[in-house]
């Protein structure tokens, strides 16, 4: 890709500013208790790996190896990154996190624990056992390795959340993004890829009316036992089609402001404590709930999800309807754009004529190149103004789904164009503002901070002063 030395700052930039969290995200580091026990107490454990020290945190020799490990784990070049830079970047991971503390940001001992056994029950799954999880990362005990875990997420909950705090309220102006623009010389612009703008109308299947019996049935017997003393955290394990929240008996904690469906909420909010509701319909399935406890603004609920089962007939009844659909279409009868407005059942896309939002930019254009592999086999042979076959799509929390796919627009490979690609050039001038705040911010803290670095790497060529010279 052709693109500017500034551009490309920007980007690497970019990069380590919202990657210092994420590359370490999936491996356990084995130092972290080790080094917090050598600053409370001052023994000199393991100091001929220690590297460096921000505040409270320390850096050892082997987490430069294991931040390389990992970066090479998930697909990324490590031929041109030093030993130095990488120590800059773990440099700076250290000082949110100690800034963090400074700050007074709360982070949630539950929260981390959630985060923690979703993980461990990802890694239980892929190793085989929780026996097999300990030695595969060396420790004595579960207890040591949940412990250490629970450490470095929460070291590296404390830096994310500081990231956020200083650019949560950066924007940027249509001045600002000209002036942006107008910065990189004509011949140094960046090259967009081929786009397409593409268009769906879905068909849900219509379910029975004896299925719906069937499945309110169901759930106001699951009631029935549940007031007579069975455990209601039990059928959420067995029952829920809720995969999201099945596995932990089918809690969740919300507040009036939890991004839940209204007729969720609704429900929810009108139960007393200990109190089951009635089943119910939403958008996705019905559902029973179990209020445990109300804490203040906060619900801690459970709840059951049971999706209507479609049937063989009603999915040759959707697909038949999405065949007329197209075909009327192809006829010329009704424009695709007016076919998703007046006969989608995907609300979402319905008013818009059924364009699909690509929700990494948040505009409707689709580079090629980045484009989600299902989706690309989807569009890639249609030619233009071409309606697809019905495509069968299960979604895995509303069921079953027909849908016809339409690209309505090809954008060719192109040169940056400040008026056709606005959105993703005052992406690129919000990172630039981002990466410059925290430039600023990190000097400041730099100054303000004890920082130590070891004789070893006091050569280093570091972007940010931490030598303090």
């Amino acid at each position: 890709m052709k693109i500017s030395k500034s551009i490309k700052n920007i980007t690497t930039l970019f990069f380590l500013f919202a990657g210092c969290i994420s590359f370490a995200q999936e491996i356990i580091v084995d130092s972290v208790k080790t080094k917090k026990e050598v600053v409370r107490t001052g023994k000199k454990q393991k100091v001929d790996g220690i590297i460096a020290t921000v505040g409270e945190y320390l850096v050892l020799d082997s987490d430069i190896d294991k931040a390389f490990l990992e970066l090479s784990s998930q697909g990324n070049s490590i031929k041109d990154i030093t030993r130095c830079q990488m120590l800059g970047k773990l440099l700076e991971e250290k000082l949110y996190a100690h800034q963090a503390i400074q700050d007074s940001i709360i982070v949630k001992d539950e929260d981390i624990r959630g985060s923690m056994n979703q993980k461990i029950d990802y890694m239980v799954e892929q190793i085989g056992s929780m026996e097999n999880v300990v030695k595969y990362f060396k420790k004595d005990t579960e207890e040591e390795f949940r412990t250490e875990m629970f450490d470095l997420l929460k070291e590296q909950r404390l830096a994310a959340e500081m990231q956020r705090k200083i650019v949560d309220d950066i924007q940027i102006t249509p001045e600002e993004t000209r002036n942006f623009f107008k910065k990189i010389p004509e011949m140094e612009r960046p090259l967009f890829g081929a786009e397409l703008e593409i268009a769906q109308i879905v068909i849900t299947p219509k379910v029975s009316e004896e299925e719906k019996q069937r499945i309110i049935n169901k759930l106001k017997d699951i009631k029935k036992e549940v007031q007579e003393g069975a455990s209601f955290k039990t059928r959420a394990v067995i029952y829920s089609d809720d995969k999201a929240s099945s596995s932990s008996g089918g809690f969740y904690k919300i507040n009036k402001k939890t991004s839940f469906v209204k007729e969720f909420k609704e429900v929810a909010f009108s139960l007393q404590e200990g109190e089951i509701s009635e089943p119910f319909e939403t958008e996705y399935g019905y559902h029973i709930i179990y209020l445990e406890k109300i804490k203040g603004q906060d619900l801690e609920l459970r709840h059951i999800l049971m999706i209507p089962k479609v049937s063989e007939s009603d999915m040759a009844d959707a697909r038949g309807k999405a065949l007329l659909i197209k075909k009327r279409i192809e006829d010329k009868e009704i424009t695709f754009a007016d076919a998703a407005r007046s006969m989608s059942d995907e609300k979402e896309t319905r008013a818009n004529g059924g364009t699909l939002i690509n929700p990494q930019t948040q505009d409707t254009h689709f580079e090629l190149t980045k484009m989600d592999p299902e989706l690309y086999s989807q569009v890639s042979n249609l030619k233009g103004d071409e309606v697809s076959e019905p495509i069968l799509e299960e979604d895995p929390r509303k069921g079953k789904k027909i849908k016809l796919i339409m690209v309505t627009n090809r954008i060719n490979e192109h040169t940056a164009d400040y008026g056709k690609d606005y959105i993703k050039i005052k992406e690129l001038a919000l990172k630039e503002k981002q990466i410059n705040a925290i430039a600023k911010w990190t000097e400041e803290k730099i100054k303000e901070s004890y920082i130590n670095i070891n004789e070893d790497y006091r050569n280093c060529d570091f972007t940010n002063n931490w030598l303090k010279k």
